[in-house]
């Protein structure tokens, strides 16, 4: 493997860590692959996304009716949370805490607000995380 290249992913992989969008979930599922399964941590990053997608449309949808379901928002940002975790999405999950507590506080303007913060950490993390995969390609 090219030298350059390991910097360059390390520094990527390092950047994503400082910034804040990840924490050692992420690094534990790197642990746990290897040459068998080669693009594991990318496989569960792309499920986590079309998984998180549906639920975006969910609360989009939720969001729309009126009176607003707290418990129904707070059920699905609570699964949006555990996939986040379970990738090592740190910021969209700080982001998904913040929407529950609105919810909470049965705060509708709130929800809205933190919902389209979740969509943005959601939508920035994926275009990292396409970058760091990208290059991870290049070198195999």
């Amino acid at each position: 493997m090219e030298q350059n290249h390991l910097k360059k992913i390390n520094f990527v992989k390092n950047s994503l860590f400082e910034q804040g969008y990840l924490d050692e979930q992420f690094t534990q599922l790197e642990d746990l692959q290897d040459d068998a399964n080669p693009n594991f941590v990318e496989e569960i990053v792309t499920s986590f996304y079309s998984d998180s997608t549906r639920l975006i449309r969910n609360v989009e949808t939720a969001l729309e009716n009126h009176p607003l379901d707290f418990c129904k928002l707070d059920n699905y940002m609570h699964q949006f949370k555990g996939s986040s975790s379970s990738i090592g999405a740190k910021k969209v999950k700080v982001e998904c805490n913040q929407f529950q507590e609105c919810c909470k506080a049965r705060n509708a303007q709130g929800c809205i607000m933190a919902f389209q913060h979740v969509k943005q950490e959601h939508s920035t993390l994926k275009r990292k995380l396409e970058a760091y995969f990208q290059i991870l390609r290049q070198v195999e």
